[in-house]
């Protein structure tokens, strides 16, 4: 289940919607960006979804930032000098971190 839709990833990104070329790679980086998340939280997204079945917004602006970060940088080095901005990925995810040792 994508709780990002493509539509709204590619708002993110400032691509057209009629550019199709990509597609197939973003929603394979939202499916990832799923991962990384739960795994950070150390529990599915399941657990944070309201009754509609839709995260918090935090949460997905979240997955929405790894998505964006990914698809601009596909290497894992650059000669660029990147620095990470205020309130980025990992103080977003961190907010909603459960670190009760007994989980249910």
């Amino acid at each position: 289940m994508a709780y990002v839709d493509l539509e709204y990833l590619k708002k993110q990104l400032n691509i057209e919607s009629s550019f199709t070329d990509d597609d197939a790679y973003i929603i394979s980086l939202e499916g990832a960006a799923e991962e990384v998340v739960e795994k950070y939280l150390d529990y599915p997204l399941k657990k944070y979804e309201d009754n509609d079945g839709k995260l918090p917004k935090a949460l997905v602006h979240a997955i929405s930032l790894w998505v964006s970060t990914n698809y601009a940088i596909r290497e894992s080095i650059s000669n660029v000098n990147l620095t990470e901005t205020p309130h980025s990925l990992e103080l977003i995810i961190s907010l909603f971190k459960d670190y009760k040792i007994n989980k249910e």
